[in-house]
């Protein structure tokens, strides 16, 4: 068989031997063909000759020679080996491979925390190694995916957009990932189908205006009635504890965290609310103090209750009251020599603490430490003092108008208290959000069937192939209540098709109810959330998805190596 090769190879001019086979003659002069040799014999010969005689592509391997013959005139080829701009150890993935990388990574990042999705989500344990080994028990999705190690580049992109959820409205951490993965699940789906990604893009955008308005004709707003407003929070704030670990209290810790948030008068400053964790006792004994706590021992032979206190907050050294002089060496005659530094260093401390009472204080709050002089000088004065007082802590008292607080949560295991801090966390997050955006959407999955009701009936008035990805878009929105129901337990696809035919029939503030496995009104069941979470959610979501969708190519720069010879 004779087939083009590429490589190096010999160039025969007319009338001469290639000299490496005793069967080849002088080729032809003028472009006719030799007479013997592997070109005068075998099968096929006339076809090879008649293409050769096409032009000038007379690269011909026969038998293991190479040879350039029949009169025609040399032509230089280009090497079809790839060439590589990057340097070495850098990598790269084109087109599909790209695209299909980061689907799976983002799809992989969705599927581990939709399982936490609902109020019958369940928790994970993240347990970390080395030396400072500890165990983590949770179910927020912002928190699992902020400590799980993650290297592809697409479920970055997820667990960046979920800290930002996290850190913008303090809820929806699991939705929004879960969401962003659904959608790029089903643009998986259409790219297989030859749609391009482009017209996906451009049929989300659409679906995503459509769902926003649909979302926002659906908010309620009672900011105007003082006692519906405050049921509102009542609901929100259930309605968040539900799917954490305090849904056995969610009444009680409801009424804390509506309690504290309303003490900030709208300033929405979470700063001012304190949260003491204390082992012992249950959940049910943790309660809210109208006062700012400070978890700290009062000094020795110092009055141990105040009224009318004025303090002084302080980052100040106030153990000067021995020799500490670093990096330096004091060289004397006698020991005499050394109680004098050391009395002069207590004179100077004794200056300090007057300077200090001169503020007419009776109580001195220090970020450091306070040894055993100073604290002697401020009881002899009926000034009590505290010392190594936490960071947060101190800005907080900083900040006191009146309107500061105290919730001192009580558990049986630092993991519970941990995790009832977070969650607790997430429910003033969401109260500060509405106290600002009064308005409020139904859950239940009530707002994603909404949102997906509004997108279908858009896609069945676009002409084109942007309606396929608007019936994706909705898809993905229907995935949230059916992945609420799976996590229950309950039929899912029973429960989401009852679900959308009520919504088609016009009843939009039907929802799932997770505690009777049916479909129920959530205005009746007190099912809130509130607006900005849910806006958050569907737009951080479609954005994120079509971030993802765009790309064709992944670079990875080389590693740096560390030169032996730089220490």
């Amino acid at each position: 068989m004779v087939s083009l090769a590429s490589g190096p190879r010999p160039v025969l001019l007319p009338g001469s031997r290639c000299g490496r086979c005793p069967r080849c003659s002088p080729c032809l002069t003028g472009g006719g063909r030799p007479s013997s040799g592997p070109l005068a014999h075998g099968p096929g010969r006339g076809n090879i000759l008649s293409n050769l005689a096409r032009g000038p592509r007379n690269v011909l391997k026969s038998t293991g020679i190479q040879t350039e013959c029949l009169g025609f005139p040399f032509q230089a080829s280009l090497s079809l080996a790839p060439v590589n701009i990057f340097k070495a150890g850098a990598d790269e993935e084109r087109a599909e491979t790209a695209r299909l990388s980061s689907f799976i990574g983002a799809i992989a990042i969705g599927d581990l925390v939709k399982s936490t999705l609902g109020p019958k989500g369940m928790d994970k344990i993240l347990l970390s190694s080395g030396r400072d080994a500890s165990l983590m028990v949770t179910n927020d999705g912002a928190t699992i995916l902020k400590n799980i190690g993650v290297d592809n580049p697409a479920a970055k992109v997820l667990v960046d957009m979920s800290r930002v959820q996290d850190d913008e409205v303090g809820d929806g951490t699991t939705s929004v990932t879960v969401l962003a993965a659904e959608l790029l699940r089903e643009a998986e789906s259409l790219i297989a189908k030859k749609i391009h990604p482009q017209t996906i893009i451009a049929g989300w955008r659409e679906a995503t205006k459509a769902a926003r308005e649909a979302l926002l004709t659906s908010a309620v707003d009672h900011g105007s009635d003082e006692v519906r407003f405050r049921q509102d929070l009542m609901n929100i704030a259930g309605t968040t504890l539900s799917s954490k670990l305090l849904t056995h209290h969610k009444d009680h810790f409801t009424q804390l965290a509506v309690e504290a948030v309303l003490r900030l008068k709208g300033s929405g400053n979470l700063e001012a609310i304190h949260v003491i964790k204390k082992l012992g006792g249950s959940l049910a004994d943790s309660y809210l103090d109208e006062g700012f706590l400070l978890d700290k021992k009062i000094g020795v032979n110092q009055p141990k209750r105040i009224e009318n206190a004025k303090i002084l907050i302080a980052n100040t050294g106030m153990d000067t009251d021995k020799i500490k002089i670093f990096g330096s060496r004091v060289r004397v005659d006698s020991t005499a020599k050394v109680a004098e530094i050391e009395h002069a260093e207590k004179e100077k401390m004794k200056e300090k603490v007057e300077r200090i009472l001169k503020h007419g204080i009776n109580c001195f709050i220090n970020r450091q430490l306070i040894y055993n002089y100073p604290e002697q000088l401020f009881g002899a004065a009926g000034v009590m003092a505290i010392e190594h007082a936490d960071f947060a802590g101190v800005e907080r008292l900083a900040l006191v108008t009146g309107e500061a607080c105290t919730i001192v949560l009580r558990g049986a295991t630092q993991q519970i208290l941990d995790e009832a801090e977070r969650s607790l966390h997430d429910a003033l997050c969401v109260l500060a959000q509405t106290v600002k955006d009064p308005r409020t959407v139904y859950g239940g999955g009530c707002s994603e069937m909404v949102m997906a009701h509004a997108v279908a009936k858009l896609a069945s008035k676009t002409p084109g192939k942007e309606a396929v990805a608007m019936e994706s878009f909705a898809k993905a929105l229907r995935m949230l209540p059916t992945i609420i129901a799976d996590n229950a337990g309950y039929d899912s696809a029973d429960l989401v098709a009852q679900l959308r035919a009520a919504h088609s029939e016009g009843r939009t503030t039907a929802g799932l109810d997770m505690k009777e496995g049916t479909i129920g009104d959530m205005a009746i069941l007190g099912i809130t959330e509130s607006f900005q979470v849910k806006r958050q959610v569907l737009l951080s979501a479609a954005e994120a998805a079509e971030v993802i969708l765009r790309v064709d190519n992944i670079i990875k720069a080389a590693p740096r190596y560390k030169s032996p010879w730089h220490s």
